[in-house]
């Protein structure tokens, strides 16, 4: 069992899943929120490498990624701030992180790195399964989870092959688009999650558009996790220092979905 899936293993428990970028708005930053973030009941944190043509993304976390490539971050940077933030908490750590610097840092160099810094898992948000074989095979041969996408336009093949390919949890999009904070998520949202139950044996974590803990709570009915960016990244842009808000936010939605096990046990 890896490190994510144990995260999915008590019974009832739903994931709260962070997502920042690294060196937003510095690098000492994200060293600093993603220990708060554990603190304030996060059970794993995405670290999004910076690129220059974001296309998954919507303008918040567009302008974090532009923001942290201007301040230089790169690739080892990013590997190093995990190396620094494996040894200030133990909560599961992932990458999300597009194709293309994967491929220019060296698919095999890449995987090998990340476990010597402490990541636990990759998400790739452009890379299908049927593109992925060979990062797949450098992933698993390094003990790294591979996760994939699914959409609420995903059809029955897909959601089939997304089952027997995904490791960790599967990443259900909440909408067709890009991510950002939104005020309504889809009403059928708990429908199209129980039917991709009946195939997937995976954990099924819903990301793009979760913005409230009352959202949190809504999906997480449902969905065995949720996943949380561009609110955080909002935050983050006029929090204090002591990050209070952000803090706050995490401590709210955390409360939020323990609410649901204890109905739920």
């Amino acid at each position: 069992m890896s490190r994510l899936e144990s995260v999915f293993k008590p019974k009832n428990h739903k994931a709260l899943i962070a997502y920042v970028t690294v060196g937003y708005p510095d690098v000492a930053s994200t060293l600093k929120v993603v220990p708060l973030l554990a603190e304030c009941g996060c059970d794993i944190v995405e670290l999004g490498i910076p690129f220059s043509d974001p296309m998954a993304d919507g303008a918040t976390i567009q302008r974090a990624s532009f923001k942290a490539l201007a301040n230089g971050v790169t690739t080892a940077v990013c590997l190093d701030a995990v190396k620094k933030l494996s040894r200030k908490t133990s909560i599961p750590l992932l990458f999300m992180t597009y194709f293309n610097p994967i491929y220019q840092y060296g698919l095999e160099k890449f995987c090998h790195d990340c476990v010597a810094s402490g990541i636990d898992g990759l998400i790739i948000p452009e890379l299908p399964p049927e593109e992925a074989g060979e990062i797949d095979n450098f992933a698993l041969k390094s003990g790294i989870d591979l996760i994939y996408f699914l959409a609420p336009t995903s059809g029955d093949d897909r959601i089939n092959l997304v089952a027997s390919k995904a490791r960790g949890f599967i990443y259900l999009v909440s909408i067709a688009g890009v991510t950002g904070a939104r005020n309504e998520l889809p009403v059928d949202l708990g429908k199209f999650i129980g039917r991709i139950k009946q195939t997937a044996r995976q954990p099924v974590c819903v990301g793009f558009g979760i913005s409230t803990p009352e959202q949190a709570a809504q999906v997480a009915r449902t969905a065995d996790g949720v996943i949380i960016g561009s609110k955080l990244i909002q935050l983050m842009e006029t929090d204090d220092a002591a990050m209070t808000a952000t803090q706050s936010f995490v401590r709210n939605t955390r409360k939020a979905l323990d609410e649901i096990k204890q109905g739920l046990s």
